[in-house]
C-alpha cells in the first residue's frame, strides 16, 4: 500500500493509493493525530507514558507547507509552525481516513 498521488486541497489533504482508494484527512485531523513522541508521548520498558507539556496549537499549526516521503513506509508533514517530528506510516493514514469517513 503507497500512496501514488498527494495534494492539498482547501483544508484537506487528498491521497491516492495504488489500490485505486482515495484517502481525505482534514489537515486538522491529521495534526491532531501527530504520532510523534513530543505530541502523544513515548513508552518507557515498563510501560509508563511520558509526555513533555501540552503543545499550544495556533491557526498555523494546521497550516500544510509540505508533506516528504520517508522511505517506502511513512509521511513526514512540515506544518507552519515549524513542526515536523511526526512521520506517519502509510497503515496510519489510511487508518485516520476511513475514520473520517465513517464520521
Amino acid at each position: 500500500m503507497r500512496p501514488t498521488d498527494i495534494q492539498t486541497i482547501g483544508e484537506e489533504i487528498a491521497i491516492k493509493w495504488d489500490d485505486g482508494i482515495e484517502t481525505f484527512i482534514s489537515l486538522e485531523s491529521l495534526r491532531q493525530y501527530c504520532p510523534c513522541a513530543g505530541c502523544k508521548g513515548e513508552m518507557d520498558v515498563m510501560g509508563n507514558l511520558h509526555k513533555g507539556p501540552e503543545i499550544k496549537l495556533t491557526p498555523r499549526s494546521y497550516i500544510l507547507l509540505r508533506i516528504d516521503n520517508i522511505g517506502g513506509y511513512g509521511l513526514q508533514p512540515l506544518w507552519g509552525d515549524g513542526h515536523n517530528s511526526g512521520i506517519f506510516s502509510f497503515p496510519m493514514i489510511r487508518k485516520i481516513g476511513d475514520e473520517q469517513q465513517n464520521k
